[in-house]
């Protein structure tokens, strides 16, 4: 059985569990991280030295970092729709699931998700909101307009591939989240397409008020 430590509000974990879900293996997860706490121990730090999550066990191997996670498991379990084999096709999927890690995710995440969300209303920075609005305003463009290019319902095909669980993660906190967006309505459509996935429904539009500051 593979296990997944790991909150169930934590949008990391949720990518993982979604791929999960989409391969068809069940997973143990074990909460820990926020409110739940556990990270700090000696045991965990061995399986990650950062004190995050997600961290997967299956079987003898250990892994932590969500896109790892995800590609492993499509690499290992997912079919070829999931995960091509061919390094030709599979590598311009990649590119925008690093993207979304790496450009659009820490625009985001700390520029718009937490302030709405970790602060209370008059302890955040006015002037750097309506920075990170204008900076994710144009990220989305981009990223909608790699959708509007796209002939298929998702970014691998007619099914979610191993890049959709990273691209796709952070859609529902962006679109349930009150503040200015971009006009986008490409990944709009991308998004209400996954939201119809028994999977994303489940593991990802899971609700963050737990984490809202009081």
């Amino acid at each position: 059985m593979i296990k997944v430590w790991g909150r169930a509000t934590s949008s990391n974990v949720q990518a993982v569990m979604w791929a999960l879900a989409e391969i068809g293996l069940d997973c143990d997860r074990v909460d820990v991280g926020g409110a739940f706490g556990g990270t700090d121990t000696q045991e965990y730090r061995r399986m990650n030295p950062n004190g995050l999550v997600p961290v997967l066990q299956d079987g003898d191997l250990t892994l932590f970092e969500s896109a790892a996670i995800v590609r492993y498991l499509g690499a290992r379990y997912g079919s070829e729709a999931f995960w091509p084999t061919d390094p030709a096709r599979r590598a311009p999927l990649d590119v925008w699931a690093e993207w979304i890690k790496t450009t659009f995710g820490p625009a985001f995440l700390p520029g718009i998700f937490w302030p709405l969300i970790g602060q209370k209303p008059g302890e955040r920075d006015a002037e750097a909101f309506a920075a990170s609005q204008a900076k994710v305003k144009r990220l989305a463009g981009m990223l909608d307009e790699r959708l509007g290019q796209m002939t298929t319902p998702f970014l691998g095909g007619e099914t979610p591939c191993f890049a959709d669980m990273i691209v796709g993660m952070p859609l529902y906190r962006y679109f349930t989240l009150d503040f200015d967006r971009a006009d986008t309505p490409h990944l709009r459509a991308y998004y209400d397409r996954l939201t119809q996935r028994p999977a994303y429904a489940k593991r990802v539009m899971v609700s963050y008020e737990s984490l809202r500051a009081k």
